[in-house]
């Protein structure tokens, strides 16, 4: 008999980190190999955050916080919400994990029962399914395709909605797509939503500050702020800060629902590291110009794949308006052969081909629940992801 739980058995281990630690093995072989599978800045954490984080460490900020974080993080939060998106939540609204991962495990466990369901936009984060069937729900995919550029219409989440509906995940920018929804498009979303008062909005936001060409963020209650008592607006330091070994998501919701999550942090993790809760606040609070330079670097290096992977026989490639992630289709080269003779049949044949004969590690589209694509990673440097591009373009136009 087996000592583990049942549950795990719905469960997978997360393709990206595979994806990653496969690339590392094989250099560790001595072998050249790119990796654009991890979405992870490749820019370090700003000289501001990191003196508050040693700052802290130095006046014996080391000891216990409060489950739902410091006072000086939870007020930083609120500020961050009023000043940047327009929303107006108290101290007693704020919830803190160990990532946004967390934030997502404590949202589902609090709230999600057997039979309930959770609608998951496709392409989606790998996460996203994996934590609802943890917590014994059933995720709902509704497919997003290209030529809805990857979008959630009105149509399909009004379709996809039922009675046993719990939540609905909404993540703009989008991983793994990069694709990011306008006011006009999220004003159709929360139309739908303010017809089914059952039905949760949880807001992914991770990527809010990683944007391009002029976008305009907007978080879904600041269209309708009707709505603000049945969301969960999250968001986190790792992506626009470069802190993702930091470990802090953030979130704000309607109070009672806050505190189920701080409870279950409470018999958890606790709290996320006194030092990392330190080093947030002088990110939320301090200046945001670094982003500027960083951004049009993300920017030139997405411009760069857009244009290398259409040239690439049998892949075509949208340009997304943020994140650090492209999403090609690799339709073209499924029913190709390799030169080391292997038969492509699906985007994951396609992705471990291309890591073991053109040594570039990507991650399959079936990972994200739609196929036939690949998502890379543009977070690296400017050198690698063009070099990188170039391997895929022989490798497309080796294929018979």
């Amino acid at each position: 008999m087996s000592i583990l739980a049942n549950r795990l058995s719905a469960v997978k281990p997360s393709p990206t980190v595979a994806v990653t630690a496969k690339a590392a093995e094989l250099k560790a072989q001595g072998l050249d190999v790119i990796g654009l599978g991890a979405g992870e800045p490749d820019f370090d954490t700003p000289d501001h955050i990191k003196a508050a984080g040693k700052e802290a460490i130095d006046k014996g900020q080391t000891k216990y916080t409060p489950p739902q974080g410091t006072p000086a993080l939870r007020k930083a939060i609120v500020d961050k919400f009023k000043r940047e998106n327009g929303l107006d939540y108290k101290t007693e609204q704020v919830t803190v994990g160990v990532g946004g991962k967390q934030v997502i495990f404590n949202a589902f466990l609090a709230t999600v029962q057997e039979g309930d369901e959770v609608i998951v936009p496709a392409p989606y984060w790998v996460s996203y399914p994996d934590i609802v069937l943890m917590c014994g729900g059933t995720p709902v995919f509704v497919p997003c395709g290209e030529n809805n550029r990857f979008k959630l219409s009105a149509e399909a989440l009004e379709a996809a909605i039922t009675p046993k509906t719990k939540w609905v995940v909404l993540n703009s920018p989008n991983n793994p797509t990069g694709a990011a929804y306008t006011e006009a498009e999220l004003k159709a979303l929360t139309d739908v939503l303010l017809k089914h008062p059952h039905v949760w909005i949880m807001t992914d936001d991770m990527y809010e500050h990683l944007v391009y060409d002029d976008f305009k963020f907007t978080t879904p209650c600041q269209i309708e702020p009707k709505l603000l008592d049945r969301t969960l607006t999250m968001n986190g330091v790792s992506k626009a800060f470069s802190m993702t070994g930091w470990r802090l998501g953030y979130a704000c919701g309607p109070v009672e629902l806050i505190k189920a999550m701080n409870m279950i942090q409470s018999q958890s993790a606790t709290h996320p590291a006194s030092m990392t809760q330190a080093a947030t606040v002088a990110a939320l609070d301090g200046p945001m110009d670094f982003l500027v330079p960083r951004n049009a670097t993300f920017k030139e290096r997405r411009d760069i794949a857009v244009k290398m992977l259409n040239e690439a026989p049998g892949i075509t490639c949208q340009v997304p308006e943020g994140a650090f992630y492209v999403y090609p289709s690799c339709a073209g080269a499924i029913g190709k052969t390799t030169p080391k003779g292997r038969k492509l049949e699906t985007d994951t044949d396609f992705v471990g081909a291309l890591l073991e004969e053109a040594l570039v590690a990507v991650v399959q589209g079936a990972a994200f629940g739609l196929s036939p694509y690949f998502r890379i990673s543009y977070a690296t440097s400017t050198e690698a992801l063009t070099e990188a591009c170039a391997r895929i373009q022989k490798f497309c136009a080796s294929l018979k």
